[in-house]
Order: structure tokens, then sequence, then C-alpha cells
């Protein structure tokens, strides 16, 4: 008779449980998170290890973590029980709800699918030049000799080239039409005040749902733009053939039934992409430039280098910007039925939160964490879910090659340009804009001499 083998040893069931965290008021808890981010997150590490519990108004409940382990969970998790547009809706006002960044399920993987194609290969590439062209051009207008906040220059550049090639348009009277509303609404979140005003007006479902309340100010000045933006998809669409531009490029994409994107989808998309992509890429760039001028040794050896060893060393600045200084601190996934995460099962409901600024400060990964030092991704490349300034898994951003391009770009334009000057000044901290940590004096620096004949 055959022998019958024992069935495995059942698994035991975890009780729905929360890592440990602070015990404050919640609402206490969201104002250290909002003002004090980074130091609020690396206390909360410190006294309860690499996963730890955040309390929110209501019943929210974050779980935040720097585990590799436990980020890879979330990161190739199923991304029908995680949702991380849901987490997202917070820029439903700004975006729209049919941007990528709102949606979930199959519809995300429709638009991701729809909008990847720009976004690699020589398509991408072919935006260099002019993207080359654009960055030395601002910053032909840098003033010599004087300490000025850089990131309003490296708003107007990303803000050009996003024009350029989402929408193909280089008239200067067009990109203004586009530019100036747009300067306007992003405008809204300048300072702690309009920050904090933004922020808690978007994060009320009411707010949102009324067009009177606290958001008025912002439905007012998205008007034009959606004009704009809207009168660009019609011409575009009425016109005969089309370009290499990103707008040409998504209103002839097909889905596998072979449909297109809706006008508002398309509205929402560009929406999504002049938003993110512009504020990020000129965020990180500033970061650059500020921390360059703070490490003299590295900024002496970006001038030394020559060919593809500049290259290599630029490509190296800008990951190690991304690391030390990511744009953005965290993202978020809506637990829609209990998951197990770190031993601990959560009820749905709860949002899982992997902590790039947590993960990027790991003194076991990247030793010396708090030092500039581009070297590290010369030696060694860390892994997947090691480095994550743009997520991970089948949500992470699309532009991330997209943005390290330009980056790389503008930075390569500034080397060729103008010298910078190393500065003794402090260190800029982190402050937060809407959902992006910016430099807290707008990464002030000096030009010391031009490289290159500067227009007069």
């Amino acid at each position: 008779m055959a022998e019958i083998a024992a069935p495995p040893p059942a698994k035991p069931k975890l009780r729905t449980s929360l890592p440990p965290g602070p015990r404050d008021h919640p609402l206490l808890q969201a104002g250290r998170f909002f003002f004090r981010g980074e130091p609020f997150l690396e206390a909360c590490r410190e006294s309860y290890g690499d996963t730890f519990t955040l309390r929110g108004p209501g019943d929210l409940r974050i779980v935040i973590t720097c585990d590799p382990e436990v980020v890879k969970e979330v990161f190739t998790g199923e991304p029908n029980l995680l949702h991380a547009g849901e987490s997202n809706r917070v820029l439903r006002p700004l975006l729209g709800s049919k941007s990528l960044l709102l949606l979930d399920g199959p519809e995300h993987l429709r638009h991701r699918r729809l909008m990847l194609p720009p976004f690699h290969g020589e398509r991408m590439r072919g935006y260099g030049e002019a993207m080359g062209e654009i960055a030395r051009r601002h910053i032909a207008r840098w003033p010599l000799g004087r300490p000025f906040a850089v990131q309003g220059s490296m708003q107007d550049i990303t803000l050009e080239v996003i024009i350029r090639t989402v929408f193909g348009i280089e008239e200067p009277a067009r990109k203004e039409r586009l530019a100036v509303p747009l300067r306007r609404v992003i405008g809204l979140a300048d300072g702690p005040r309009g920050t904090l005003r933004m922020a808690a007006a978007m994060l009320s479902e009411r707010a949102q749902r009324s067009r009177h309340g606290p958001l008025r100010r912002l439905w007012t000045l998205m008007k034009p733009v959606d004009e704009v933006l809207m009168a660009e998809v019609r011409e575009r669409r009425a016109g005969a053939g089309g370009g290499e531009d990103i707008l040409s490029l998504l209103l002839t994409a097909r889905d596998e039934e072979g449909q297109p994107l809706t006008d508002t989808e398309i509205r929402d998309e560009l929406m999504t992409l002049v938003v993110a992509g512009h504020e990020t890429t000129a965020t990180g760039l500033s970061w650059a430039v500020e921390r360059l001028t703070r490490t003299p040794a590295v900024l002496d050896r970006l001038y030394g280098v020559r060919g593809e060893d500049r290259e290599a060393y630029i490509d190296a600045i800008a990951k190690e910007t991304l690391r030390l200084r990511p744009v953005v601190p965290g993202v978020g996934r809506l637990l829609q039925e209990p998951m197990e995460f770190g031993g601990h099962r959560l009820r749905a409901g709860t949002v899982i939160a992997p902590s790039i600024v947590l993960m990027h400060r790991r003194s076991d990964i990247y030793p010396e964490p708090r030092r500039f030092r581009p070297e590290r991704f010369l030696e060694r490349t860390p892994g997947t879910y090691e480095w994550i300034p743009f997520g991970g898994g089948v949500r992470r951003c699309i532009g991330a090659s997209f943005a390290l391009f330009e980056m790389r770009t503008v930075l390569e334009a500034m080397v060729e340009s103008v010298r910078l000057a190393p500065s003794g000044a402090p260190g800029e901290q982190p402050r937060r804009r809407l959902v992006t940590l910016v430099p807290s004096r707008g990464g002030r620096v000096r030009v010391e001499r031009p490289l290159a004949a500067r227009p007069g």
C-alpha cells in the first residue's frame, strides 16, 4: 500500500496587527510629518525599527518601511490589491481623474502601455538636442559674481523642455500661451503657507467636489490651462499627419482593442506630464547644483574630467543627488484587502508606504549616507529595491529615463558654459512644496565665470 504523505503543516494565521509607532495625537503626527518630515521619520526609525506605523486623521494608518525585503514585497505585489492611484487622490484637482497617477487596475495598465513608447530608446534620445539648446540659452542668462536661487531658472528650463517635447511647440507666442497659466497654477504652492493651504484643501474630498470652497483659486487658474490644452488636442486631431512630439504620439496610440485615448484622458495625461515632468526634474537639478557647490572636491572633479569619463560622472552626480535629496519622500499603496508584510497582517484600508528618504539613508547600503559622494555609483550599482527615487514595480515612474536623461543633458550644458563657485554657505534643508521636497532657499549658487561666449 502506497504511503500517504502527511499534509504540510498549516501556516499559522497572523492576527491583524500594526508595527509599533509613535502614540502622539494623529494631528500632531501629521504636522510633524508635513513640516519636519525627514528628521521625524529618522527619529521614528531609530525608535521603532525599519517598519513602523504613523496615525493620521480619522482612521488613517500609514505603515512606513525602509526594509528592502518589505519594499520588494510592495513593489512586486498584486497591483489590484495594492492601489497607488487611490493613495494619490490628493492630486486629483490638479491632474484630473484620468491621470496615470490616479488610476488603478486594468485602466492604469491600459494608459501605461499607451504612454510608454515616447519615453524609451532612440525616440527619447532624439529630444537631447532640443534639451541642450534650451539649457544653454537659459544658463547664459545666469548672473555673474553674485549668489542667486537657481531653482527659478531650472523651472524655466524644464517647462520649456516639456512644452517642446510634449507639445512640439517652438513658436514663442504659443509657448507663452501655455507657460503663463501653468506657472500661475504651480505658483499656488509657493512658500510654506501656500503649500499648507493647497495641501489641506486638496486632501479634503468635500473641497475637491466644490467649485466655491478652498480650491476656488485653483479652479479659476486651471480654466485657462484647460482651454489651452484642449485647444491643442482639438487642433492636432484636426490636422493632417503627426509629429514626433509626445502629444502626436498619444493621439495616434491605440490599445489592444484599437481604441484611442479620449480628449479628456489625453488632457489629464498632458497635465500629468507637464506638472510631474517639469516640477520634479527642476527640483532634482536645483538640488544637484546646490550639492555640487557645497562639495568642492566633487565640483573640481566634475570640471576636471572629459569625454566618456565626464558623461559617467555626470550620471553618477544625478543619481547621487536623487539618493541624498529625493524629490518625493515616499510612495504609498492602499490595501484593498488584508495582506501580510514583514510579519504583520495589515487590514484593508491601511496604506503601506516605502520611504525613499529612509531607504537612501541606510548605512548598510550606502556607507556615510549623509555624504554627497557620486563615486559610490561608479563603484557599485545598487539593487533594484535599494535606489528608488522613481518608485518601483508596475507603478515606477514612466518618465524615469526621460528625467535622468534631461538631468544629464542640462548638467552637461552647465559644465560646458559656466564655472560654478564653491560655497561655504550651509547646505540647504528640504522644504515641502506640496508633494515634493525643494531646497529651502531655492538652491542659492554663484557663477564664478563663463566658459563660453555669452550672448549680448
